[in-house]
């Protein structure tokens, strides 16, 4: 964070600064940097600084939304398979067993997907990146899923 802070205009728009935000989840600390962005003089160093840093925290929110997209899909996928398999070998399911399945699937669901945390952070941004070129279909998928 003290390589943040005394990083110059310049140093901010390059990728290594970039990401080292995106990793800064503290809205207190957030807050800081742009409290010290409105604190240099007008300028082109200005304006550098703001735009390092309104799309470092721009791809953020993308990675995150799209994060929890997968993420609640691999959950939901899960869900469907167990249910799947439980009503093809019993025949049918009743309304507490069905409420009791839901939430240990859910727990079940949250454990598994945390093993496969890597994973899920890599196709995020390998999907951010390809996103990246096709405008339309990321504002379809930031805005409406």
């Amino acid at each position: 964070m003290v390589e943040l802070e005394t990083a110059s205009s310049k140093d901010l728009s390059e990728a290594k600064y970039a990401k080292k935000i995106l990793q800064l989840s503290d809205l207190h600390y957030t807050k800081s940097i742009f409290h010290e962005i409105e604190s240099v003089p007008s300028g082109a160093d200005r304006v550098i600084e703001k735009r390092a840093v309104i799309k470092a925290l721009l791809l953020s929110t993308w990675l995150q939304r799209l994060y929890f997209i997968i993420r609640a899909a691999l959950m939901s996928v899960l869900a469907m398979v167990v249910t799947f398999f439980y009503v093809s070998f019993f025949g049918q399911i009743g309304v507490v067993l069905a409420v009791f399945m839901g939430v240990l699937i859910f727990i079940v669901g949250l454990i598994v997907t945390r093993l496969f945390d890597v994973q899920t952070v890599q196709v995020t941004k390998y999907i951010v990146r390809r996103l990246a070129d096709h405008k339309k279909i990321r504002e379809f998928i930031m805005n409406h899923l």
